[in-house]
């Protein structure tokens, strides 16, 4: 077991691209979110401002 997780030596550049790929996979399954939760609150901003210079209540 100790000879397949030191891969002849390199283990640590192989197991270190397998981390830094799932960080990057996590991140680009989260970021759309993020993307998508701040468009939101720009556009509920926007939105505010916008009654609040019409004079229009919600």
């Amino acid at each position: 077991m100790n000879d397949f997780l030191a891969m002849g030596g390199y283990g640590a550049y192989v197991w270190g691209s397998y981390a830094v790929f799932f960080v990057v996979l996590a991140l680009e399954a989260l970021a759309p979110r993020a993307t998508r939760r701040r468009v939101l609150t720009e556009l509920r901003g926007r939105l505010k401002r916008r009654e609040s210079r019409n004079g229009t209540s919600a």
